[in-house]
């Protein structure tokens, strides 16, 4: 088959990977691709949002199937506009995304649903939501309704803070319309799991569980970003959670977009809060998890492609996956300056020492060559250390070995991915 996978980050270079390892796969296209991902398959230089380029490349080329890695495109519709043309693609159409493309919806959502989640208000306008965020009480989160690259989320715990946030939205336009609207929601205490299914609509195969980092420093503190490292699996995520997650998070929104009319085919992620073993919804995103799915991936056990190819024609078979026993930690190198201005063009020494390794993995996100061949930062998140390792110390550890080989001028990372896990040994 001929495989066409949409997106240039770590986590695209993780599905290309290991879409590379399936028997069924004869080639394989990235648009617009990275640096990692050249090494295994062919780039294709389209922006993810040229929805009618990328329609033009599938038909020529005679692609059988096109896997969608980021969301913007999913918002703009592409699955629909693929569909249409008779082409196969996996994802969900745009009036599905929504849950994920609208923070306003996806709570309208849940609340209709009876998902269990924080208690909220809308607001679309300065003075409304400063009214609003005074009465509320801290702390509190605020949320752009819109998509921002998972940095639209603001974790306040003072009123200069919550006021801090609804200026940068409504006054700056930092978001631009993607601020249109926030959500104004209580904050919820516990710890955080992410939990991924792939459907096709109506039946789903459930993911390992994972557990991200999302703001830039140790310790959970800074701004937020598109995540700075993850592990799987999570173990906070026991069987007794995992159960009340799928009958509680993940059946509802399936069967409910179902009942609005939009069935939910792709992946439908679930971003999870555990508190004394209930869980509730912080968000829902309708793609592949990053930095989640790298070290999922890594510890997938199977074939990924027949899920794909089931649940974008509307027909899984299966019911479950096969996992590697052991556990993957992945810690995502940034530039120093990320989420925020950051220098581009460092050159990056050390990948040729994982080409050999069987237990760890490089995978690339903003990476690029100059005119040398060298490789390049060339993104925020430059590059994703993955391990695969019997234990979660000995997978931290070897992680971190990983990261150690690397090195590029104005090189940043945390020093406590996956250390969560460890109390619960």
């Amino acid at each position: 088959m001929k495989i066409f996978v949409i997106g240039n980050g770590g986590r695209e270079h993780a599905i290309v990977w290991k879409l590379s390892l399936s028997p069924l796969v004869k080639k394989i296209f990235c648009a617009p691709s990275n640096a990692g991902i050249d090494l295994i398959a062919e780039r294709v230089p389209i922006n993810v949002t040229d929805t009618a380029k990328l329609l033009d490349f599938a038909k020529t080329d005679k692609i059988d199937l096109t896997v969608v890695g980021p969301e913007v495109p999913l918002a703009n519709g592409i699955v629909d506009l693929f569909s249409e043309k008779g082409l196969l693609i996996f994802g969900p159409t745009k009036a599905a995304a929504k849950l994920e493309y609208s923070k306003v919806f996806s709570k309208y959502f849940m609340r209709k649903y009876k998902i269990p989640t924080a208690n909220y208000e809308i607001s679309d306008n300065l003075e409304d939501a400063k009214s609003k965020i005074d009465n509320h009480g801290y702390p509190l989160v605020i949320k752009a309704d819109g998509l921002a690259a998972g940095k639209g989320v603001f974790v306040c715990e003072r009123p200069v803070d919550g006021q801090d946030a609804i200026e940068k939205i409504f006054r700056d336009r930092i978001f631009g319309s993607s601020g249109n609207s926030i959500v104004i929601e209580d904050k919820l205490d516990g710890e955080e799991a992410s939990y991924m299914v792939i459907s096709d609509g109506s039946k789903y195969v459930p993911l390992s569980s994972s557990q991200d980092h999302k703001t830039i420093f140790d310790g959970d503190i800074g701004p937020n970003t598109g995540g700075m490292g993850a592990y799987s699996p999570a173990p906070v995520v026991d069987s007794e959670v995992e159960d009340k997650i799928k009958k509680k998070i993940i059946e509802p929104a399936i069967e409910g977009m179902n009942l609005e009319g939009y069935p939910l085919k792709g992946t439908l992620y679930a971003g999870i809060m555990i508190k004394g073993k209930e869980p509730y919804t912080l968000e829902y995103n309708c793609r592949f998890g990053d930095p989640e799915t790298q070290p999922i991936f890594v510890r997938m056990n199977e074939d990924l492609l027949p899920y794909l190819i089931e649940s974008a024609n509307g027909n899984l078979t299966r019911t479950s996956m096969k996992w590697h026993e052991s556990t993957s930690v992945c810690i995502v190198l940034a530039s120093k300056g990320y989420p925020g201005s950051y220098e581009k063009g460092k050159k990056i020494e050390g990948l040729e020492k994982f080409q050999r390794s069987e237990d760890l993995f490089a995978f690339h996100a903003g990476t690029s060559r100059d005119d040398k061949g060298n490789f390049i930062t060339d993104g925020g998140r430059v590059l994703g250390v993955a391990s695969l390792s019997p234990s979660i110390p000995s997978a931290i550890k070897r992680a971190y070995e990983g990261v150690s080989m690397l090195d590029f001028e104005n090189i940043y990372y945390r020093k406590d991915i996956g250390l969560k896990a460890l109390k619960y040994r």
